[in-house]
């Protein structure tokens, strides 16, 4: 028997981090001991009281049944505290909040409740490939807006606003910028949310790397005069709290948008695990002290990715934040995806392509900062010692 794959498919392909830890799963089958630098999961656990608390929880025989599909009250208060607290936000527990399974559920929830066919999303390129694969999920068809360093990463509203934009119903933002560090920019927010405004598009703000190396206020598109109107945003605890496994995400902004999205969510899972739910409170009551701990290791750790690259020969600005290092690869390379695949095989080392964000980061690298110092140490080492081959590519800064 054959059976048809579904036309929605034909634009989405394996998620690339799929297909290439199975080739790294297979050289160190062999034998290799590849590390890798490519993917942002924190290796660090969450803090101790979270993990008590989920213990407790799950010790109680009466927290293990089907939960209600927006989460507890008590989530969705501790989210808007938290938002009150860190952003300046004041959200409505009961109607501007709602937790999600990780906010990758977002980005999914959030195409297929708004888009269908004949509608045009604005994809920044490079950005997140997963915005992408939701919009052809959706129907709708994916628009890139230029990212580039020589604007800060930052779209060029002005050359937006002359594009026809009769089409497009949705627009993903996210700063601080992954894959390229760049720090959220207030000035920048505002115009954000007043071409919004003046082009009738919802504004998706994808917010996780708030807490991560930033050394200014974390900042949200809701604080913005106005954004109310036309801006959702998600965020997740599994950067700023190292819960990336357990899946908390939420999503905020106007309430009758939310009552849309929970219409689609309440399709497709039957809430969040409780215990988990109670956990990420106590994570969310965590103060300052947490994220400075954090920060103190992922400042360390990026020092020595700064060396790193200093070895391939590669460029990149010191002021970025979250939770990776954007450099522009060096003379000598085709692309960021030879770059890599010379790492890996030379040094055993890999290290993400910017290419996979995006044709705009084609000439570029991300390196994650989620190993120990022990462990970029070694990856420094190997680097180092296969640049002595003389198969390894010199490089020209």
């Amino acid at each position: 028997m054959q059976v048809s794959v579904a036309s929605r498919l034909q634009h989405t392909q394996e998620y690339y981090f799929s297909r290439k830890l199975r080739e790294i799963d297979a050289m160190n089958k062999a034998g290799a001991q590849v590390i890798n630098l490519g993917i942002g999961s924190p290796d660090m656990p969450p803090h101790p009281r979270v993990i008590a608390a989920l213990t407790q929880a799950a010790e109680q025989p009466t927290t293990h049944a089907y939960q209600n599909y927006k989460g507890v009250p008590a989530l969705r208060q501790a989210m808007a505290r938290w938002y009150k607290q860190s952003y300046s936000v004041t959200l409505d527990p009961e109607t501007e909040v709602l937790p999600l399974l990780g906010s990758k559920e977002g980005i999914i929830h959030v195409s297929m409740t708004f888009l269908e066919a004949g509608d045009e999303v604005l994809i920044p390129n490079p950005g997140y490939p997963a915005y992408r694969a939701a919009a052809h999920l959706a129907g709708a068809t994916p628009v890139d807006y230029d990212l580039q360093a020589e604007n800060s990463w930052l779209p060029d509203l002005a050359a937006l606003a002359q594009r026809d934009l009769s089409r497009v119903k949705l627009m993903w933002v996210n700063y601080p910028h992954m894959p390229t560090g760049t720090p959220p920019n207030a000035a920048f927010f505002a115009r954000l949310v007043a071409f919004a405004t003046e082009h009738n598009i919802l504004l998706v703000h994808d917010n996780p790397y708030s807490f991560i190396l930033n050394q200014e206020p974390a900042q949200s598109l809701l604080a913005v005069p106005g954004a109310r109107q036309v801006v959702l945003e998600l965020n997740s605890l599994s950067k700023s709290h190292n819960m990336a496994g357990w899946r908390v995400g939420m999503l905020l902004g106007r309430g009758d948008l939310l009552q849309e999205v929970l219409r689609f969510k309440s399709n497709l899972d039957s809430g969040m695990f409780l215990p988990v739910q109670l956990a990420a409170v106590e994570a969310l009551q965590l103060d300052a002290s947490w994220y400075e701990e954090l920060n103190a290791h992922y400042a360390a750790r990026r020092e020595l990715v700064f060396e790193l690259l200093d070895t391939i020969g590669c460029r990149y600005e010191r002021n970025q934040v979250g939770l990776f290092v954007w450099a522009a690869i060096p003379a000598g390379h085709a692309d960021g995806y030879a770059l890599s695949d010379e790492l890996l095989q030379a040094a055993k080392v890999f290290i993400t392509p910017g290419g996979i964000f995006g044709s705009n980061g084609n000439n570029f690298i991300r390196v994650s900062l989620c190993q120990t110092t022990a462990v970029l140490e070694s990856a420094l080492g190997r680097i180092r010692a296969a640049r002595q081959q003389p198969s390894f590519t010199t490089p020209t800064v």
